[in-house]
């Protein structure tokens, strides 16, 4: 079984600038260095901006603004807005929570059950990520000493925080904005040339030469699915893309994890294969299939990139690879006698995942093709 090996110009280029090409680390300020530095920028832009704003406003403990704004900042626009949003209830849940018990009973009993009001609340509300920011609120306004009143207090800490909050969603949004979509976008073509990495090397241990990094290849496509799927849980919340953007990255993001299970199914089935003389029959429709396959991860990744979903691939027909392949095996089955039952096994379990890999990854670009044109008419 062969595949194509040679790459083109344009997914060469596509490969260094998503960093899975060989170039992709070179230089001192690298991408993920420089998206460093702005962050770092920003954070320190809200914060002080946040601090100003609370002297001018005669805020008098300006700092828990500019401590809000450091916490929610987050390195894209959709997880700024989703710390946001936890800190906003949490902290409007602790204020009421705690200037209510302060009302009532000794401190230290009310304490306790404000605290536990708190985090019981949130959990009901399914807040869980507010329930720790309600617990230091409720203690803040229960168990500071400041003259005047319990709810001068707590009115004073949500203003603070919701002016370190603004502050944040507006330099998050509007100085050099990075967009979890956008991020997503080129995760998930990086995500696919990854999956044709894995495929190709997976099948190298079919052809009886196992790649050595195969494991190392495993993690790394197990990490970048995670972080994909945090992308699009934030990119959810953004307040821009549409909503062509986020069912297709939604889309691409469960096809992504579908061809990957099926990789690993993939994997098990070649276990132990060497030179499988059964396998060796079914060519060169196999072999074709294969290469078509590696192929299409390509041109699903150049798609995404450029988020244009309609042009097929050139030269490619994975339907018809499938046809060629089913009608290779009906000619070869009479042969199955001549081998052993693990070979045959083998072999069939590999073109019915190879044909599974073929339609998810058609079905991939269709289907995201669809999404993205229903909502531009």
């Amino acid at each position: 079984m062969r595949l194509r090996r040679d790459k083109t110009w344009s997914q060469q280029q596509l490969a260094i600038k998503l960093r899975v090409g060989p170039n992709a680390n070179g230089g001192l300020l690298t991408w993920e260095r420089r998206r460093l530095l702005i962050h770092a920028a920003k954070t320190a832009l809200a914060a002080t901006f946040c601090w100003w704003l609370a002297l001018r406003f005669g805020m008098r403990d300006g700092y828990w603004g500019a401590i809000s704004s450091i916490i929610v900042l987050q390195s894209n626009v959709g997880a700024t807005v989703t710390a946001s949003r936890d800190r906003l209830l949490g902290t409007l849940i602790g204020a009421a929570l705690g200037f209510t018990f302060s009302l009532f009973g000794p401190l230290w009993l009310s304490y306790i059950f404000a605290l536990l009001a708190a985090v019981i609340l949130c959990g009901l509300l399914n807040l869980r990520n507010s329930s720790r920011l309600a617990g230091v609120t409720v203690t803040i306004v229960m168990l500071v000493h400041k003259d005047g009143p319990r709810w001068g207090l707590a009115f004073d800490r949500t203003e603070e925080v919701l002016l370190g909050i603004v502050v944040a969603l507006a330099v998050s949004t509007l100085v050099f904005p990075d967009r979890a979509r956008l991020r997503l976008r080129d995760g998930l073509a990086q995500e696919f040339l990854m999956l044709g990495a894995f495929f190709e090397a997976i099948l190298e241990g079919f052809r009886g030469t196992p790649a050595q990094n195969l494991a190392a290849m495993r993690d790394g496509l197990h990490s970048t699915l995670a972080g994909n799927s945090q992308l699009l849980e934030a990119s959810r919340l953004e307040p821009s893309g549409g909503p062509g953007w986020r069912e297709g990255l939604s889309l691409l993001s469960q096809f992504g994890q579908s061809i990957y299970d099926v990789l690993l199914a993939l994997d098990l089935s070649v276990e132990g294969s060497r030179e499988d003389g059964f396998a060796q029959q079914l060519e060169p429709a196999i072999g074709k299939l294969a290469a078509d396959i590696q192929s299409g991860f390509h041109h699903v990744a150049g798609c995404i990139h450029k988020w244009h979903f309609e042009a097929p691939p050139q030269g490619i027909s994975l339907e018809q690879d499938i046809r060629d392949l089913e009608a290779r095996m009906d000619a070869v089955r009479h042969t199955g006698i001549g081998f052993s039952q693990a070979e045959i096994l083998r072999a069939y379990a590999v073109q019915l995942h190879l044909k599974q890999i073929a339609r998810l990854l058609r079905a991939s670009r269709i289907e995201t093709s669809l999404a993205v044109r229903d909502t531009r008419e």
